[in-house]
């Protein structure tokens, strides 16, 4: 590991789980204020949804874009560029004054969340090998529920007090601290170590990435179980509140009671792959899926609870799969780490903000949309795995 002047290993420990709770903290925290910020624009559902989608779309592509230039020009300057992005976007969404300005900030901030998490994702592999290099990846993990679960949460206690924007003045305080780490941390990237080609070839390292047949089969399969939960954030707050009736604050705690059930998810994954070989946890996965997918479509209707204790099974294995992915595809990967990162982060998102759009299509029923999501998503998963054979 490169030694931190000014970050202990706790430190940086904590300063990648800051950066891994960026996505979460940047959508979550303003999801109880999605009717009112749609009443309050006069804008249709599926446009107040797309301030979701853009971002997702726009952190994904920025992933590809930025994982190849931290391979060239190392981790450092990418991590306070798109900072001072991220920072600058959130500035920009506090104080849009139609919706149209509000999209074009979510734009920018996906771009410098996208360089953010790439760079965390690969200082884990450029610091930690071996049983602590997992050890490290569960414990990010287990603390990046953190951010899911606090988001919604602080955002419905800004609504006491303040409109939508609070969430986004938010987001510039989190952006400008996240700045301010970034220049106390040492480059982990040394310059012998960096791609020496130029800029066009760095980016074209991703083509060689998308080449690795097993790898991008393994990366789908695992994408394909990420799709139903970026659908549940696009509608949840529709469901809770115009649905079921529950108020903004109400619907806080559910959001925050089931992102809460996901702490188990990384410590699950360390106790099942103990007694688990790789296929075993996989089908394990499936048949979870499988159930609280149908779960969804059917009782889920009835009520919030029956709605919430339906998905949070769904909740609970996506959390397992978290760690499990990252571990089989970092330790797949062997060289222009920043590239792989990119791919690995950049494809769940795609299939993310995919899942956001579908989500609030007009189904007329939410639920039913969701229940039917999760069950084909988990169908293409599996035919992935078939075609993979062994982990």
């Amino acid at each position: 590991m490169v030694r931190q002047k000014h970050l202990t290993i706790p430190a940086m420990v904590g300063f990648i789980t800051f950066m891994n709770i960026y996505p979460p903290l940047a959508t979550d925290m303003y999801l109880p204020a999605l009717p009112e910020l749609g009443k309050y624009f006069g804008a249709a559902e599926f446009l107040v949804g797309l301030t979701l989608t853009i971002f997702f779309l726009m952190f994904a592509v920025s992933m590809v874009i930025f994982g190849p230039l931290s391979d060239k020009y190392g981790r450092k300057p990418i991590l306070i560029f798109g900072s001072v992005i991220f920072t600058i976007a959130s500035i920009a969404c506090a104080t849009a004054s139609n919706i149209y300005i509000l999209l074009v900030g979510r734009f920018f901030e996906g771009v410098g969340s996208g360089a953010i998490i790439t760079v965390a994702t690969t200082i884990i592999k450029d610091s930690f090998r071996g049983k602590l290099m997992t050890n490290i990846l569960v414990i990010t993990q287990a603390l990046g529920v953190i951010g899911p679960m606090a988001a919604p949460l602080i955002g419905g206690f800004l609504l006491r007090f303040t409109d939508w924007r609070g969430a986004f003045y938010v987001l510039t305080l989190i952006g400008t601290i996240n700045l301010i780490l970034a220049f106390l941390y040492t480059e982990t990237l040394p310059p012998e170590k960096r791609y020496k080609g130029n800029v066009f070839d760095s980016i074209l390292l991703l083509k060689q990435v998308a080449q690795q047949k097993v790898f991008m089969t393994i990366l789908i399969m695992f994408a394909l179980l990420s799709l139903p939960f970026m659908a549940y954030l696009s509608v949840s707050s529709f469901v809770y509140i115009d649905n079921f009736g529950l108020t903004a604050q109400e619907y806080s705690y559910f959001f925050a009671a089931n992102a809460a059930a996901g702490v188990m998810g990384p410590v699950l994954y360390l106790k099942l792959k103990n007694w688990m070989s790789n296929e075993r946890l996989m089908q394990f996965l499936f048949l979870i899926a499988v159930a609280s997918g149908t779960l969804v479509t059917l009782p889920g209707h009835i009520s919030a609870w029956a709605f919430l204790l339906s998905f949070l099974p769904f909740t609970v294995i996506g959390t397992v799969a978290r760690p499990f992915a990252m571990e089989i595809l970092l330790n797949k990967a062997k060289e222009n780490i920043g590239t792989a990162s990119s791919m690995i982060n950049f494809v769940p998102n795609i299939f993310g903000s995919i899942g956001m759009a579908l989500g609030t299509l007009p189904w007329g029923d939410f639920v039913t949309g969701l229940g039917v999501i999760i069950l084909v998503a988990t169908f293409l998963s599996i035919i992935m795995f078939r075609k993979v054979g062994e982990l």
